[in-house]
């Protein structure tokens, strides 16, 4: 279910991202936007998308670090620490 939501949210960001451009270059043909502002636009809306991923990604992490303590999973910490234990 999780990377159902996943493949859904970067859809859907792709289909935005696209469609965004296409208005954008409409805007630009139409002379109702210079091009250097368009390009200022797209530029602007591709590092708060990475500056988005970024974050996204961070909760992500903590959000199944919190599963895992919940659960009582095993952590790769805590086998190589038993590893070192049993030697």
């Amino acid at each position: 279910m999780l990377k159902d939501l996943i493949y859904a949210s970067i859809g859907a960001a792709s289909v935005l991202k696209e469609k965004v451009e296409e208005e954008v270059k409409k805007l630009e043909n139409e002379g109702k936007l210079k091009t250097g502002d368009a390009k200022s636009f797209l530029e602007s809306i591709q590092t708060k998308g990475k500056e988005e991923e970024i974050r996204v990604k961070e909760e992500l992490k903590t959000a199944l670090k919190e599963v895992i303590n919940e659960l009582g999973l095993a952590t790769k910490a805590d086998l190589e620490k038993l590893k070192e234990d049993l030697k």
